[in-house]
């Protein structure tokens, strides 16, 4: 068999690497809108007449529902097919794209955003699965290393392209451009995918998918959107905190039922008796709160007190789409030689590195030059991890596991990525309020007392505002003007370097999680290429199987 050929039958070919380009593809969009609306706020709240709290919604309500229904699509990829399934969530997505850019209410908008995260949600755990069907275990790590640098740069390039499109073509752009990306993807995967597994009749667990997808929708409802109910009541009796005990009560119930369902569980828990599944399901849950927890305090801080365009702002994100495109094939490569553990605690490592630079540069007035270094770093790291994280997990799961796993550790990282938005947001919220109280003491402290009060009722304004992340200095007149602007600077820049300190932190616990995972054990001498050879046969026997229509 050639070396980059896929058999699936005995008349049929297939390319995994050009499977893999169309897979790449949908993945590619799911990612890169969870950052993209971003930088597009300004101008849908000016355009759609909304508030900054249903603005926020556009973007919360993607999450939510991409994230719900991960465990249950990996499942459906098992019984469906992987291929169809992938295919209707693309349709569904490009749809909703459409959709998006049409609406002309932000309840529309809303409503457009949730059927893309369900679209979304249908399309992630295929690709990840069919990767491990495609490809052998001695080549997977390279074909994961470059799913995994689409990962990294597509969340980078959200905020570069939507820069772009919002200063050049307005918002409804940034939802637009998905769909001839969309169409394209659809044909490519028409013709380049194999089929994916037969359909089969065994059962399907209905009680796990009700109490998984009703738990994960509270747990993620109540986090991500607590603050904006000011963590009280969100309707009736109930409260945030309701909410989230709730979530957290059905999801120990879903445990629960997986522990005692032996037939065919939605999440089996023998997936969590690997070790290297295990810890690297803690290390994808870190980095997705780090990844998605960068932007909010990264990009208020590079447009509110250094002054940068949306279009600026994107540009000085390249460095850390570039490193992370480049390091994520390199990475994933390396991972098929050596240990994955090494190159993921590396990876962990300067990411963690490239924020806490990020953190100590964040101060009003800092070079845009050293940002782009720090960037720089922390894309190196996000792209060194994430691929040969996904090998490290995925390696040596069985066929009958592959959707249960890639769906689980799909779930895992999406939560962790909720997780870290509210988080940031809600940390970047207080920090801001306490510092803005600090610098405006220090700052009225040397006024004279008539303008020392208009000063202090003005920056108390300011602290005030709902959403105070959101917030902008108090329209005051000549020199407090000025003095408001550089005390709300200074607020901002103290708010984002302790709220990016906290990604640090967050980062240290999936480089822990790193150091539980088993090392590739050494081959002995004169067996390595039999051991690949006979690691590529197994792999090719699991695959004729599930590549059957």
């Amino acid at each position: 068999m050639p070396a980059n050929k896929t058999t699936t039958s005995p008349d049929t070919q297939v390319n995994p690497w050009a499977a893999l380009s169309a897979l790449c593809v949908g993945f590619l969009l799911i990612m890169m809108d969870t950052t993209i609306v971003s930088v597009a706020i300004p101008g849908m709240l000016t355009d759609l007449h909304a508030d900054l709290n249903q603005i926020t919604w556009v973007n919360s309500v993607y999450l939510l529902t991409y994230a719900v229904p991960l465990l249950v699509a990996g499942r459906l990829g098992d019984r469906l097919g992987r291929k169809p399934v992938f295919l209707a969530g693309m349709a569904v997505f490009t749809a909703a794209s459409l959709w998006c850019g049409m609406s002309d209410s932000v309840g529309m908008l809303i409503t457009a955003r949730a059927v893309q995260g369900v679209g979304a949600a249908l399309m992630a755990p295929q690709s990840m699965a069919f990767i491990t069907v495609l490809f052998p275990q001695s080549r997977r790590g390279a074909a994961l290393g470059v799913w995994g640098a689409v990962a990294g740069v597509a969340t980078v390039l959200g905020p570069l392209v939507g820069g772009l499109l919002v200063d050049t073509a307005g918002w409804e752009w940034i939802f637009l451009i998905n769909v001839p990306i969309g169409v394209i993807g659809l044909c490519m995967t028409v013709w380049l995918v194999p089929g994916g597994q037969p359909r089969h009749s065994r059962s399907f667990d209905l009680l796990g998918t009700a109490l998984s997808g009703l738990g994960l929708f509270a747990l993620v409802f109540g986090l991500q959107n607590g603050q904006h109910y000011d963590w009280g009541t969100v309707f009736g009796p109930a409260t945030v905190t309701h909410v989230i005990v709730a979530g957290l009560v059905l999801l120990l119930a879903f445990v629960g039922w997986q522990y005692r369902n032996k037939r065919e569980p939605l999440m089996p828990l023998a997936l969590f008796g690997r070790r290297n599944f295990s810890a690297a399901a803690l290390a994808a849950a870190s980095i997705g709160f780090a990844l998605t927890g960068l932007y909010l305090p990264l990009i208020l801080f590079l447009q509110s007190v250094l002054g940068l365009t949306p279009q600026e702002t994107g540009f000085l994100l390249v460095p850390m789409a570039v490193a992370g495109g480049v390091a994520g094939p390199l990475a994933g490569a390396l991972s098929d030689r050596v240990s994955g553990k090494w190159i993921v605690l590396t990876g962990f490592v300067l990411f963690a590195a490239g924020i806490g630079m990020l953190a100590l540069v964040a101060e009003p007035g800092a070079s845009p030059w050293l940002v782009g270094v720090a960037l720089f770093v922390s894309g190196t790291g996000s792209g060194s991890a994430f691929a040969p994280m996904a090998n490290v997990a995925m390696g040596g799961l069985p066929p009958t596991l592959l959707g249960a796993g890639s769906g689980t550790y799909n779930s895992i990282r999406q939560v962790g990525s909720v997780i870290g938005s509210a988080a940031t947001s809600v940390l970047l919220q207080a920090q801001l309020s306490a510092s803005l109280r600090s610098s405006t003491a220090d700052a009225a402290a040397g006024l004279p007392p008539g303008p020392r009060q208009e000063f202090t009722d003005g920056m108390n304004r300011t602290g005030e505002l709902s959403e105070g992340v959101g917030a902008a200095p108090p329209a005051l007149a000549g020199d407090l003007a000025d003095l408001a602007r550089r005390t709300f600077d200074r607020a901002l820049a103290d708010a984002a370097g302790a709220t990016l300190a906290l990604l640090v932190a967050v980062l240290a616990v999936g480089a822990a999680a790193c150091l539980v995972m088993a090392p590739r054990a050494p081959k002995t001498p004169g067996t390595s290429a039999r051991t690949t050879r006979d690691e590529d046969v197994a792999t090719a026997g699991e695959r004729r199987p599930l590549d059957a229509r």
